[in-house]
């Protein structure tokens, strides 16, 4: 290095502008890139030798190791490749390394980092179930080793199995309980095969499960878990390999927008599954997919919460339909749609429910009744208080989460900063929160949003559950004051 690292955060522009600010900047998801031999090691001391040379043979095959027409004919979905900056050897040792990560903290601007796994984005959605178990259990012993001498200024999170609900608890009570971790992710969505499917098609033929609606399995033990021990659940779940996510050849195709669709399912399916209803305080944060699909999907579900609720629902019922009058009205202004004057008696063409249907129109009635959704602004506090949305520093979009002339009843969703610092959005860690002081030089956000977006959110989207969360870190006393003052 040319200069030394005190020297130069004194030239970074991201420290610049964090040297202007009355308050701190919480990164709510940085990354920690696994060094493999390391990796490898733990992984040797949690499963063995034999696991671990699995693990390792792995790596080489999949997409990577098939030819295209091969791929073509299996239709294996393009995975991600080159994820690192590598033209800068500094900064790829910084994310693979923490005590250089937590000396270069102020050249980037950043007072405290929450640092999730790299590899667990896949490990995590492993359906071999002994290397998923045994890899996030190595992950966690590795990470909390790794950290323990940078508290102050980051904390690692623990990667959280959850193809079903014993596993997510065993690993949540590892992880928390003995190994003193204090944040989790875990994986939004499992793929499931159908079991109607024919043998030969059963890993085409699978299903997505997003663990809070229609799920294989109830989850609700896992929510109270996180309750209970002060957690916040907080997803980082790609959507690659499912919808229309699935082309053989074209990485970017499958990732513009991954994150987003996984996260809209998982945040839907918690609201319309009741979770955000059984468990109100509990906070819930969908990471990398920015906060623009947030505000669309708020603003679908109050309308149709305002158009579909118990008390208005009836209002669609086909029995209200007069079909006498119906019939004559297309005998007087439906010449030449048909040979002959409607049968009223005819439920087909009239859209009137047979007694196959009646059952299905019965259940729609009650689909929000369990919500006690009677109105559109019901769906607010279902959504609104505990969902935190992580945002990029290069995401223009942010804005749209703070405006509530836009959101409907004024809502300002919780876009929350996350610099993504050790994957290839970023290419230069010294720019990460001069990229997100943009919006604020732009005028898409002022100054009092921008303390939301990167202190306030961030630091409630944990202390929020647990308030001694940033206890002994250097944001400790901040942290307090925000929590005393009531601002959320």
């Amino acid at each position: 290095m040319s200069t030394s690292l005190a020297d130069r955060s004194k030239t970074s522009p991201s420290a610049e502008i964090r040297a202007r600010l009355k308050h701190p900047v919480v990164d709510a998801d940085g990354h920690y890139v696994e060094c493999g031999p390391v990796f490898l090691d733990y992984l040797k001391q949690v499963a063995g030798p034999a696991l671990a040379e699995r693990f390792r043979a792995k790596q080489a095959t999949g997409w990577f190791a098939l030819s295209p027409e091969e791929r073509r004919r299996k239709r294996v979905t393009r995975p991600s490749s080159w994820t690192h900056p590598t033209s800068n050897t500094l900064d790829r040792a910084t994310a693979m390394l923490p005590r250089l990560f937590r000396a270069r903290m102020d050249e980037f601007g950043l007072d405290f980092s929450v640092v999730y796994s790299t590899i667990a984005l896949g490990t995590i959605r492993d359906p071999d179930q002994e290397m998923r178990r045994a890899t996030c259990r190595a992950l966690n012993v590795m990470m909390t080793d790794l950290f323990r001498d940078q508290a102050d200024r980051m904390t690692p999170v623990a990667s959280i199995p959850a193809h079903t609900p014993e596993e997510a608890l065993a690993e949540i009570d590892y992880a928390v309980k003995t190994l003193g971790m204090k944040a989790v992710v875990i994986n939004s969505n499992v793929r499931r095969p159908i079991a109607a499917a024919p043998a030969e098609a059963a890993q085409y033929a699978t299903w997505v499960d997003n663990l809070c609606l229609d799920s294989a399995y109830d989850y609700d033990p896992v929510w109270q878990r996180c309750l209970d021990l002060k957690l916040a659940v907080t997803s980082h779940s790609p959507s690659v390999g499912w919808g229309a996510r699935v082309t053989t050849n074209h990485y970017c195709y499958n990732h513009v927008g991954s994150f987003a669709a996984a996260g809209e399912a998982f945040a839907k399916a918690v609201v319309l599954g009741g979770v955000s209803k059984r468990f109100p305080s509990l906070h819930f944060a969908f990471l990398e997919g920015g906060v623009a699909w947030a505000t669309e999907l708020y603003a679908g579900l109050v309308g149709h919460c305002g158009k579909r609720n118990p008390s208005v629902i009836g209002a669609l019922d086909p029995n209200n339909i007069d079909v006498t009058a119906l019939a004559a009205l297309f005998e007087q202004y439906g010449e030449g749609m048909l040979k002959q004057r409607p049968d009223p008696r005819d439920p087909v063409w009239a859209h009137k429910p047979n007694d196959s249907m009646q059952l299905k129109d019965e259940l729609i009635a009650r689909e929000l009744e369990t919500l006690g959704i009677t109105r559109a602004e019901d769906l607010r506090p279902l959504f609104e208080p505990n969902f935190y949305f992580g945002c990029e520093a290069d995401d223009p979009l942010v804005a749209l989460g703070f405006d509530a002339r836009m959101n409907p009843f004024g809502a300002r969703l919780k876009a929350t900063f996350s610099s993504d610092i050790g994957h290839w959005d970023v290419p230069d860690m010294r720019e990460v929160l001069a990229e997100a002081y943009e919006l604020v030089e732009h005028e898409l956000l002022d100054e009092k949003d921008f303390e939301e977006f990167v202190f306030v959110n961030p630091a409630m989207l944990h202390a929020g559950m647990n308030p001694d969360f940033f206890k002994g870190t250097v944001v400790e006393e901040p942290v307090k004051t925000l929590l005393a003052s009531g601002r959320r």
